[in-house]
């Protein structure tokens, strides 16, 4: 199973927009990013429902941060794109009358969810700020991690 970027894709495009005063256009954060604007766009998309970035189609238009860096955890973002870190095996599902498969998904269900949390605890503690401020000196480490 090939897992997501959509996380990865966010948080760059995010601190592409740290600090920038105009717009910035899915296509110009697409060759940023190497990728198709159309990834952008939505990615970004669901960001603007969160309430974190907004856009402006025309001349002036693109890519806004609505709240400041230091204001986004990396589980907004997270939380935004509604994914999962983590990566589900799941059992075949003609084997869920076998009550070791039931038991064995129970318990895997469990210690994932146990997991996410975790993980997400420690995004919680990560602002974009602090993304943006390693970004801008890769030899310090984040607060929090």
């Amino acid at each position: 199973m090939k897992r997501s970027a959509r996380l990865s894709v966010a948080l760059h495009a995010l601190v592409h927009l740290v600090d920038k005063p105009e717009a910035i256009t899915s296509t110009i954060l697409s060759e940023c990013l190497m990728t198709n604007p159309v990834v952008v766009r939505r990615v970004m998309g669901e960001l603007r429902e969160a309430g974190i970035v907004s856009s402006a189609k025309g001349h002036d238009g693109g890519w806004r941060l609505t709240r400041a860096p230091g204001e986004v955890s990396l589980q907004d973002v997270h939380a935004a794109l509604g994914e999962t870190l983590l990566l589900r095996a799941e059992s075949d599902p003609g084997d869920t009358a076998c009550t070791i498969v039931r038991t064995v998904d129970r318990v895997m269900t469990d210690f994932l969810a146990d997991a996410e949390a975790l993980l997400a605890a420690r995004l919680k503690r990560i602002s974009l700020a602090d993304l943006a401020r390693n970004s801008a000196h890769d030899h310090k480490t984040i607060p929090g991690v």
